[in-house]
């Protein structure tokens, strides 16, 4: 079963769904007949529709309430200007989707857990830090956002780079301050087919599955802000990781994905319990919904949080 449910974050109200199992299991296995819960965050440039429903229902199947949500600023919770991308709102939208789990009657507030993808895979363990109401942390393909700003993806992007994307940036606030409109970048430029032959596979399968019949979805093309830039620089997903000890951390990543390294090294921070779990032939964008890689991570992450928000 799903439903449409909103919530407030910083007085904005968040739009999400709520999935929950179709048939309960007996009342035996839920503490007061409450349901353990999971919140789901969706990838940068993604909507709760897409992958983070994909994972929602079959976690929904497994027995767990799946929380998945439209960040502020983006898909349709509100927040102006549209496509802002603010690492710190978007830890708090999580936080947030945890208060609202802990208002139903339905969830067990001391059995919720959360799952991030792709850039949620920073912003999830990063909000899950400083908020030990979220009892178990798992990421998938994660990525650290203020990584790719600051370094680009690989560390390969020249320091200037970002100076000039940060003198873009006060340029841009300042602009905005005299009136102007914000500054919208796409997620994947305009002339993305002419730039497939020679770009790189990460690039190829990001434009394949928000570009094509494949995962596409109309809210999912709106760009971000690119004054964010001077949000995302300064923020580190994994600095303070350590913090969820004793609370149990997974983090899934494809043995082929460009962004596996920010999955090994964030674990290698880490203090346990801690685990890094790797699905042979994966790439990062196979695991948004590729039925081939989602099944076992699915199964990994049904097991993680059967473990850890059991009664």
């Amino acid at each position: 079963m799903k439903a449409d449910v909103t919530f407030p974050s910083n007085n904005l109200t968040l739009a999400g769904i709520l999935f929950t199992p179709d048939t309960p299991d007996t009342p035996d296995d839920h503490v007061g007949g409450r349901l353990p819960a999971v919140v789901i965050s969706h990838p940068g440039g993604g909507v709760k529709e897409q992958s983070p429903s994909i994972y929602a229902e079959r976690l929904a199947a497994a027995g767990f309430a799946a929380l998945v949500f439209d960040a502020a600023h983006q898909g349709e919770s509100e927040g102006e200007p549209r496509g802002l991308e603010n690492p710190f709102q978007r830890a708090e939208d999580i936080k947030s989707a945890v208060s609202y789990l802990t208002t139903r009657a339905d969830i067990d507030p001391d059995r919720i857990g959360a799952l991030g993808i792709c850039a949620s895979g920073g912003y999830v363990p990063f909000a899950a830090q400083t908020d030990h109401r979220i009892k178990s942390v798992a990421t998938v393909s994660a990525a650290d956002m203020g990584s790719v700003i600051r370094e680009g993806l690989g560390r390969t992007q020249d320091p200037a780079v970002l100076d000039a994307m940060l003198d873009r940036a006060g340029e841009l606030r300042t602009a905005e301050a005299r009136g102007a409109a914000p500054q919208l970048e796409a997620w994947i430029p305009d002339n993305a087919e002419e730039l497939l032959e020679t770009a790189t596979r990460q690039f190829r399968e990001t434009y394949e599955f928000y570009r094509t019949p494949r995962g596409h979805h109309p809210r999912a093309d709106q760009g971000w802000v690119l004054r964010s830039v001077d949000l995302l620089a300064q923020y580190d997903s994994y600095a303070m990781i350590r913090l969820i000890s004793p609370r149990p951390l997974l983090m899934i990543a494809g043995s082929e994905a460009e962004t596996a390294y920010f999955s090994r090294e964030a674990i290698e921070r880490a203090a346990e319990p801690r685990e890094l779990f790797v699905i042979e032939g994966a790439t990062h964008i196979d695991l948004y919904d590729r039925d081939e890689y989602v099944t076992p991570a699915v199964a990994r992450l049904t097991e993680f949080f059967g473990k850890h928000l059991a009664g």
